[in-house]
């Protein structure tokens, strides 16, 4: 039961900026949430980690430990990345716009509104209030919108909408002030600004200003010059007001800035020493164009080694320029809308361009002209999600028409079908892994190849319907589907393409569809307030009939058949015998799933009806608890015997959505309606500057919302995997993955007082390896299992295997299946798994339903390592030829032991080891049977 989140698949991108860590780890924010994708390896997470609302600014610390994200209410998190926890928490009191770690790492620039403050960097130590402001700047007459650190963390460069750029030196000078220098010439906001470093003596001699109405300024630093000195005596004045920087009393009795001591006990302000851009002259040396119009500059970045400049348009064209003579290298379209976020890895060979409205993430490599990434989520919400049944690929059906197939490990979409022509309701995995099913509103039900990727069969009715439930034997010859308009089910053969029959009898749409697990019974719920039994095979209609009081949303089947759940609109889940035709018990939800107000609602949330029912059900896999979801932000687990709750779970914090709070701030609410459902946004906005985030996509149409797009939270599909480790929702978020946490938890079976950590290192101190194992697993401690388990000899397995109780043979196939995935030694647990499936066989198969879900585990670990061994054996097949016939080395070895012969030697003995633990893995797949 101890699910927790794990990852968020569907939404690789959702608007603000990103940045790249150690060179290939790109850190994106979703949402509220941050996704951490490793580039080398293919594999995305996200951070157990939400923000109050969505994210629109992140920037990661140079060493990339810390991680700083402010979302939509100028609330900051400060997380320690390798840990995934947050640190520290402080709001800022304006909208923070661009936000950036200094190159030393100790300092953090935040543009808050019109304000440049800069704050000391925190740590890793907990402290009441670990942000100390060092400074604040207060010239910019309208909103930083940019900002870029020199290699020396002494100077600011900073880029405002009051279309000018402005130099800043940072380290502070006692009684005078300096103004900033100023960069003008811009007709448009600067929206970009950079430092250009020359490479001999590592120091800032130009600079790069970019103002959004697509024109680049080139400017040029000269050295010393006495009469830039005497300016500067000139400009000398006293300093102006710092908003928000706490002073105290100096010495002297003037007042300076506020300054800790570190515990070295040297202060940890900025030194006073001269900047090395103090007595320069900066000029302006060329102004140059994009050529781009009518589009804006959108998102812009500069890699100082190559001295390269990338630019995205509103129009969805990048281009990439070799300054400073303003040549251009690449300019294409890889978009339909505005990119807004585009930045360099830190070689400068990685290109990362992000489209928030379309839910794009695009990593190119600009020399060999190639994508190293390419994802995109759907465009509107996920209906309908399914497990296939190894669990290693989940399929997600939206909105948009599209059908996406994700890889559950890696959080990776790896194939795109967009054949339909209106929205995906429903999905279905065939029983052979390879085949996947799909209805949809446009009247087909489309059958895809998950090998050739590509649609070989589609179904249709005589007329044209809208298909809303999908359901397939377990034979995978006969396909039915359920409509919305005409209230029948249609049957169909696979094999043949043929329509065989129409059931009709409901006088609802059919939105639930299900075919018994053990036999060839179909169910259908309706919103008629009925659930009928069909016996598809024979011409009799309907078998038998279940009337509720309500109307039906959902049904699903117990995975051994013998128990109906169903869901009805009064907010009650029942459960039916399907054998016997009779009510066996019924869970009340309704105070369970209750709980968030709409903005535009005029009750609260506890006399709101609305929401108060489940449109989701689910078994888990030896269906003991059923999961139940809907137009709520939670999620319940019931345990089905003792109808309680087991946990409920919350989906989402994210205040930018509509629905998680249960009281909505009186404050807030104005003669014209609720205050944040008024738009009051300015028309230069919506051009791409502010707006860079995903918001109200879809629902800004007429009439199609009440209020004013804000996304509504709820669940609208649940599923289980089938090997019971972990469940997927698909929510308003995106799709969430729920996995049973790795980390230590201490769940005794079999406690005694002679059951301790030290008697079990006292059994093997002993050589008693059976006696230690069985003791492990009465503690159920994991790494003392797999301690034992190690200390097994290889010879001693069957032995050991065969003392082991059947009481404790579920959680040491769990430490094996752990084992697999993660231990370098597989021909030795593999061995460990073949003996368990020889010695324990008949008590596997009589108790098949109680370790289906670690049986399933099992086998999925184990294909998916003869799947890795089988490519390689593969790719070198011609390699493993020759070494296997060079068996006469092993005589010259003895007499003459030279360097090649030992290589040789270790080739031979490598290609004998994965020849047996290939041979072991495939007697396994066919020693036992997950459905027997």
């Amino acid at each position: 039961m101890n699910y927790r989140f794990q990852n968020l698949l569907g939404a690789p991108y959702r608007g603000g900026n990103a940045v790249i860590t150690q060179n290939t780890n790109l850190i994106s924010p979703v949402g509220n949430r941050v996704s951490v994708t490793d580039l080398v390896k293919s594999q995305t997470i996200t951070l157990p980690i939400q923000s109050s609302s969505n994210i629109r600014r992140i920037a990661a610390s140079p060493d990339g430990v810390f991680l700083l994200t402010v979302d939509d209410n100028n609330r900051c998190l400060f997380i320690n990345l390798p840990r995934r926890v947050v640190l520290h928490r402080i709001t800022f009191k304006h909208p923070v716009n661009a936000v950036k770690f200094s190159p030393n790492g100790k300092y953090i620039a935040v543009a808050a509104g019109k304000l440049l403050q800069i704050w000391k960097s925190p740590g890793f130590k907990r402290e009441v209030f670990a942000f100390e402001l060092v400074r604040t700047f207060a010239d910019c007459n309208d909103k930083i919108l940019s900002m870029d650190w020199d290699n020396e963390s002494k100077y600011l460069i900073v880029g405002s909408k009051d279309l000018t750029g402005r130099l800043f030196f940072v380290d502070k000078k006692k009684g005078n002030y300096k103004k900033p220098f100023l960069f003008l010439g811009h007709r448009d906001s600067v929206v970009g600004c950079f430092f250009g470093v020359d490479k001999k003596e590592n120091r800032v001699d130009k600079a790069y200003t970019i103002a959004r109405d697509g024109f680049i300024f080139s400017w040029g630093y000269s050295g010393n010059d006495v009469n830039r000195d005497a300016r500067d005596d000139d400009l000398m004045d006293v300093e102006p007001p710092s908003p928000g920087t706490p002073e105290r009393e100096g010495e002297d009795g003037e007042r300076i800035g506020k300054k800790r001591k570190d515990s070295d006990g040297k202060e940890s302000g900025f030194s006073e020493g001269e900047g090395y851009l103090s007595g320069g002259k900066w000029e302006l040396l060329k102004k140059d164009c994009f050529m781009q119009a009518p589009a804006k500059v959108t998102a812009c970045d500069y890699h100082k080694g190559l001295d390269l400049i990338v630019v995205g348009f509103s129009n969805g064209v990048f281009g990439l320029y070799q300054m400073p003579d303003f040549v251009c290298i690449h300019l294409l379209s890889i978009s339909r809308e505005k990119l807004t976020t585009a930045v360099f890895n830190d070689l400068g060979n990685w290109l990362t361009f992000g489209c928030a409205k379309l839910g794009q993430l695009l990593v190119w490599e600009w020399r060999s002209e190639s994508y190293i990434l390419k994802q995109q989520g759907h465009y509107f919400d996920v209906n309908t999600l399914a497990y296939s049944p190894d669990s290693q690929l989940l399929a997600t059906g939206a909105d948009d028409n599209k059908v996406k197939v994700w890889t559950v490990s890696s959080g990776f979409c790896f194939v795109t079908f967009s054949e339909h022509t209106n929205a995906v309701t429903a999905l279905h995995f065939m029983a052979n892994n390879h085949c996947l099913l799909s209805a949809s509103l446009d009247g087909t039900v489309r059958a895809w190849d998950l090998l050739r990727y590509r649609n070989f069969r589609t179904f249709t009715a005589p007329s044209h319907k809208q298909f809303v439930s999908l359901a397939a034997d377990q034979s995978g010859e006969v396909i039915c589907a359920g409509t919305l308009d005409s209230f029948e089910i249609f049957v169909w053969s696979m094999r043949r393409n043929l329509l065989l029959e129409v059931l009709s009898g409901h006088e609802g749409p059919v939105h639930g569809l299900m075919f018994s697990p053990t036999d060839a019974i179909l169910a259908s719920s309706s919103w008629d307030k009925t659930v009928r039994l069909w016996n598809v095979f024979k011409e009799k209609g309907a078998v038998e009939t279940f009337r509720h009081t309500h109307d039906v949303l959902t049904l699903t089947y117990r995975p051994d058949g013998k128990q109906l759940a169903c869901s009805t609109l009064d907010g009650q889940i029942h459960f039916w015998d399907p054998i016997d035709g009779e009510s066996m018990r019924s869970i009340e939800g309704r105070r369970d799933i209750a709980g968030g107000r709409l903005m535009s609602d005029r009750r609260s949330a506890a006399n709101s009806s609305s929401g108060k029912c489940f449109t989701s059900l689910c078994y888990s896999a030896d269906g003991s608890y059923i999961l139940a979801g809907g137009n709520s932000r939670y999620i319940c687990m019931y345990d089905v015997s003792d109808q309680v709750l087991l946990r409920r779970f919350q989906i989402t914090h994210n205040l930018s959505l509509d629905g998680v709070l249960d009281f909505l701030n009186s404050k807030h609410m104005t003669e014209a309606g609720p205050l944040n459902l008024i738009d009051d946004d300015n028309s230069d906005t919506e051009e791409g500057i502010d707006k860079q985030t995903r918001g109200n996509v879809g629902y800004n149409l007429p009439g199609s919302m009440p209020n004013n797009g804000r996304p509504v939270i709820r669940t609208k599909s649940l599923k289980i995997a089938p090997t019971g480790r972990s469940f997927s929702a698909a929510t308003t978020e995106g799709v969430l993955v729920y996995s049973i946490d790795d980390s230590f938890i201490f769940d005794p079976t079999d406690l005694d007082i002679d059951v301790t950590p030290e008697a079990i290192d006292a059994a093997l101190n002993e050589e008693q390896p059976s006696r230690a194992l069985i003791l492990s697993l009465r503690l159920n401690e994991d790494s003392l299992i797999k301690k034992c388990i190690f200390s097994v000899n290889p010879a001693d397995v069957p032995a050991v295997a065969s003392s082991i109780p059947y009481r404790y043979l579920q959680r040491l196939v769990e430490a094996l299946t752990n084992l697999l995935e993660r231990c370098p030694h597989l021909e030795f647990v593999l061995q460990w798994c073949q003996e368990l499936c020889k010695l324990h066989g008949n008590s596997i198969q009589q108790n098949s339903r109680n370790l289906q879900p670690v049986l399933k585990s099992l086998q999925k670990a184990i294909t998916r390592i003869h799947q890795d061994l089988a490519d390689t054996c593969a790719l070198n097949e011609y390699m493993l030829r020759y070494l296997c016939s060079k068996k006469g080395i092993y005589g010259s070895l003895r007499s003459n032991p030279d360097p090649d012969s030992i290589n040789y030697m270790k080739n031979i003995h490598a290609t004998v080891v994965i020849g047996i633990i290939m041979s072991i893995s495939r007697r396994i797949l066919q020693a036992f049977d997950v459905n027997g």
